[in-house]
C-alpha cells in the first residue's frame, strides 16, 4: 500500500508533525511543514511517481493535522509541480516531464503589481468558470463549496488563516465546471494567488481586517447562491464584482490606474 510513512528520527520536524500532540502554530505553518514532510518523499523516492497519495483523513491522523491544513498543503504540492489531483479519483505524484508548464511561484507575486496582474487573469478564467459551474454543479459540488465557506467562517471568527479555505472555494467552483481543464488551471496556480497570502503580514486580526474578510464571506455567499440557483448570469456577476473589488483595493493600495 501507498502510504506515508512516519519518519524514525523522533527529533525531525516530520517526526514532531506526526506526534501524538503536535505544538500549537498557525496553520500555515503546519502546511508548510506538511509540504516539507511529503516533498522529502517523493523526493526521495518513498514515493514514487505515479504512486497515489494517502487520503486526507490517513495523512489528518499521522501528522495530527485538520483537513484544511492537508488541502492547502496539497495545494502548494500541486503548485510545485509534484503532485497531481484527479476529481474522483485521488491525488497522484507527477514524473518527471508531466508537471504543467505554466504555473505562478511565490516569488512572482512579490509586489501588488505582480498580484493585480494575477487576478486580472482569475476575473477572465474565473467569471466563466463561474457560469459553467451554476450550469453544471452537481449536489455533491454544491456540498463542498458550503463547506469550504463553512471553514472560512469559522477561520474568520476564530481570528486563523483564511487562506486555506478561500482558495479551496474557488477550486470548488472550478471542479463544479465538469471540465478538468479548469481545475488544473486552479491547482497550477495554488493558494498564493489568495491576495493576502502573499501581502498580508502574519499579525493579530485588526478590526478593519476582520470586517473586510466578513465582506469577502458575503461575496462567496452571493457566488453559491446564484450556482445553487442555476443562474449562470448572476453567478459570471457574482464573481466578477468579488474578483474585480479585490483588484480595485489592490490597484488603489498600489496607486496603479487604467
Amino acid at each position: 500500500m501507498n502510504v506515508i510513512r512516519r519518519q524514525s528520527s523522533d527529533h525531525s520536524p516530520t517526526a514532531a508533525l506526526g506526534a501524538g500532540h503536535p505544538p500549537r502554530r498557525r496553520p500555515r505553518s503546519l502546511a508548510l511543514d506538511l509540504v516539507d514532510a511529503i516533498g522529502d518523499r517523493i523526493r526521495n523516492g518513498q514515493l514514487a511517481a505515479g504512486h497515489k497519495l494517502p487520503t486526507e483523513a490517513a495523512i489528518m491522523e499521522e501528522f495530527g493535522v485538520s483537513r484544511t491544513v492537508v488541502r492547502e498543503a496539497i495545494s502548494k504540492l500541486q503548485a510545485a509541480g509534484l503532485v497531481q489531483t484527479r476529481h474522483g479519483i485521488g491525488t497522484f505524484v507527477m514524473g518527471p516531464g508531466e508537471a504543467a508548464p505554466f504555473r505562478v511561484a511565490p516569488e512572482q507575486l512579490a509586489t501588488l503589481h505582480d498580484v493585480i496582474a494575477v487576478l486580472e487573469l482569475r476575473i477572465g478564467v474565473e467569471t466563466e468558470a463561474a457560469g459553467l459551474a451554476a450550469v453544471r454543479r452537481t449536489d455533491a459540488d454544491l456540498g463542498r463549496m458550503r463547506a469550504a465557506l463553512a471553514a472560512f467562517a469559522e477561520a474568520v471568527a476564530s481570528g486563523g488563516d483564511a487562506v486555506g479555505p478561500d482558495f479551496q472555494f474557488h477550486l470548488e467552483v472550478a471542479r463544479a465546471t465538469q471540465n478538468q481543464r479548469f481545475a488544473e488551471l486552479m491547482s497550477a496556480l495554488g493558494a498564493t494567488i489568495i491576495p493576502r497570502a502573499r501581502l498580508a503580514p502574519a499579525a493579530p486580526a485588526s478590526a478593519e481586517s476582520s470586517a473586510y474578510l466578513q465582506r469577502v464571506g458575503l461575496e462567496h455567499e452571493s457566488i453559491l447562491q446564484a450556482i445553487e440557483a442555476r443562474d449562470a448570469e448572476a453567478a459570471r456577476a457574482a464573481m466578477r464584482t468579488h474578483l474585480g473589488n479585490s483588484r480595485e483595493r489592490r490597484r488603489r493600495a498600489a496607486g496603479v490606474r487604467g
